[in-house]
């Protein structure tokens, strides 16, 4: 089995290559090839997944391309992780829109559109590649934001596509480790869209536990609910997805942001463009461990900063570069999205059922939602297929905003496919946290000049 990673020049793929190697002789995988077009960083990146091959000792084929069409023959599983314009178009992104007092977090709402419009049209010349070259392949979206990007491509015709998001299961995940069981021996009943998903049920070998969890303090201050008031969790009653907080506490988050230095874009390009001078200098041949410890090292830092103004625990950029990290991977390293889309490998191959949220067609699962909404839901995955669990209706504050947001995605996904600055300007306005025509009009024209390299002149 071959498995290919587009965007393999990505921080984050020495993770990917661990993840696959923990599970090669299940999924009976002998080939991953990484493939980017920014040849000098996958070279860089490349070597760290050498020498994590090396370290596992694994039989694996590894290899790198800057070639999609070399990457792409003989694939049998595709992992999307592209960033178009790096995070220099990420802090424009964001900057554009905390300009106009919006909040540009990059895949909730201006900064996720823009983020969309150079997204899409990119997957999108991969999965024709892929109908020519890899028929039969699966693509696994992470490229954000994940849940629209699969939408777009779901709508322009390509039906093998999942999008895939570690957030999606973070209630699965947090039960686990505070329960301290297995995350297989938990079920649970997530409803939503991408960055805007909820729990109403974490059951533990069959016990309904949910309400027992959120009403425990010390579980709620070690999981991803600890960015909301207990109060607002004991009025919402269910799990929440962390994104939520950009709703739910949108002033406080616009004001936090536009109070820091520097943005999450600029901070992560500092970040990325550290680590990449200083692999440059380290010679991995003689020194592998400095590294790997210096790649992880990142990893950690990254990891420590990520939502501080929103988590009370969260810790300031100067506090993270202080702070002594140990660089080492391990088996007790969080798998992310490579968990979620090797889980769906690992049941597609072996037949054993997967119990995962993803991103799919609804086709009849929650009430309120189209059958071709593509929606994050809890599904139960095996050879024959992937199957999402029946949630019927759902609470109406969730409704309502899942049908703002939903209505928000599909005048995106047209948007886009057809280049219409009139639709785009629509979809923004529709979007909770615009919700004005004349400010939509706004992002959307200085997104698409800032842009236009990516993705063009749009008609009217």
């Amino acid at each position: 089995m071959k498995l290919t990673l587009i965007g393999g020049a990505g921080i984050r793929a020495p993770l990917v290559i661990q993840s696959a190697l923990k599970r090669a002789e299940k999924i009976h995988l002998e080939e991953i090839c990484l493939m980017d077009i920014d040849e000098d960083q996958l070279e860089l990146i490349g070597k760290i997944c050498q020498l994590t091959v090396k370290k596992a000792g694994s039989p694996v084929n590894l290899s790198f391309t800057t070639d999609a069409h070399k990457a792409l023959d003989g694939a049998d599983y595709v992992i999307t992780t592209i960033r178009v314009g790096k995070e220099k178009s990420r802090v424009l992104d964001e900057r554009i829109a905390l300009a106009h007092h919006v909040l540009g977090q990059e895949t909730t709402g201006p900064g996720g559109f823009a983020m969309a419009m150079r997204s899409i049209p990119a997957i999108r010349k991969y999965s024709d590649l892929m109908q020519q070259i890899c028929p039969k392949a699966w693509m696994f979206n992470f490229t954000n934001p994940a849940g629209l990007v699969t939408q777009a491509l779901r709508d322009s015709g390509f039906d093998k596509i999942v999008g895939i998001c570690d957030g999606a299961n973070g209630a699965q995940h947090s039960a686990a480790r505070y329960l301290k069981v297995k995350p297989e021996n938990i079920r649970t009943k997530v409803f939503g869209l991408n960055h805007l998903s909820w729990s109403k049920s974490i059951q533990v070998s069959g016990e309904e536990m949910l309400s027992k969890l959120l009403a425990d303090q010390d579980f709620l201050k070690n999981s991803d609910m600890r960015v909301f008031e207990p109060s607002l969790v004991r009025e919402v009653g269910l799990w929440m997805n962390e994104y939520l907080f950009y709703y739910h506490y949108a002033d406080r988050a616009l004001n936090s942001i536009l109070s820091e230095a520097h943005t999450r874009g600029e901070e992560v390009l500092s970040l990325n463009k550290n680590l990449i001078d200083l692999l440059s200098e380290i010679n991995p041949d003689h020194y592998p461990e400095e590294v790997i410890k210096a790649y992880w090292a990142y990893n950690e830092r990254r990891g420590a900063t990520y939502m501080n103004y929103a988590r009370p625990d969260g810790i300031s950029m100067e506090e993270a570069d202080s702070s002594d990290y140990g660089g080492v991977m391990d088996d007790t390293t969080s798998e992310g999205y490579a968990g979620v889309a090797l889980g769906i490998v690992e049941a597609f191959e072996s037949g054993e059922n997967v119990h995962i949220a993803v991103n799919v067609p609804n086709n009849g699962a929650i009430a309120c939602m189209r059958d071709s909404d593509v929606v994050e839901i809890s599904c139960d995955v095996d050879s024959k297929g992937i199957h999402p669990i029946q949630i019927g209706k759902v609470p109406e504050q969730q409704e309502l905003l899942m049908r703002s947001v939903k209505q928000y995605e599909r005048l995106a996904s047209e948007a886009i496919l057809t280049q219409s600055r009139k639709k785009a300007y629509l979809a923004l306005m529709a979007h909770p946290l615009v919700l004005s025509y004349s400010l939509a009009r706004t992002l959307v024209d200085e997104y698409l000049e800032a842009h236009r390299q990516y993705v063009g002149d749009w008609k009217n």
